[in-house]
């Protein structure tokens, strides 16, 4: 497995609000991600993200309009690695999206993620419609730079956890 981790933007443009994900992820397209991050626009293909996210990445962020019962335009992480599917509950439903479609996926595949962690925003409408509601739209540049600092977290967190396999390891050789 790859050590690399993925901010995935989830949603559906046409329900407005819903469509907070996909706007994050294409902000964060055109900025510069920390080494071994990488971001990507899934829509609502959450199979599609499970199957890509399986084997190629160690960890992951999720980035969705969530109902946190909240004012809209809130923006929470949501620390999502030891979130368990219950049994019996269909998670590969190719026309639905959620975090809990996603990880039940990927539980279903056998991948096993270092970190799973949701960044959600408080929809203020996601009926039919295109574009963000004002209090969304102006929580966009927080969610960026939130992942950003995740992104840095996540993976530095696992660039030091190797140094100190290294360390741990020649300390071992020395004696």
């Amino acid at each position: 497995m790859n050590a690399k981790l993925l901010v995935a933007g989830v949603g559906n443009i046409f329900f407005r609000d819903d469509g907070f994900g996909v706007e994050v992820a294409r902000r964060l397209a055109g900025r510069e991600l920390p080494p071994g991050a990488e971001v990507g626009d899934f829509g609502i293909r959450g199979v599609h993200l499970a199957y890509d996210v399986a084997g190629r990445y160690s960890s992951l962020v999720l980035v969705d309009a969530l109902d946190l019962g909240e004012p809209p335009g809130t923006v929470a992480v949501l620390d999502a690695s030891e979130q368990l599917v219950p049994e019996g509950q269909v998670v590969l439903d190719g026309h639905a999206m959620s975090p809990a479609v996603v990880l039940g996926a990927l539980a279903r595949l056998g991948a096993r993620l270092e970190r799973a962690l949701v960044v959600g925003c408080q929809p203020a409408s996601v009926g039919e419609g295109e574009g963000l509601s004002p209090p969304v739209a102006a929580a966009v540049d927080e969610a960026v730079e939130l992942c950003l600092k995740l992104a840095a977290e996540v993976v530095g967190a696992r660039a030091v956890t190797k140094e100190a396999g290294t360390e741990q390891q020649r300390k071992g050789d020395e004696q």
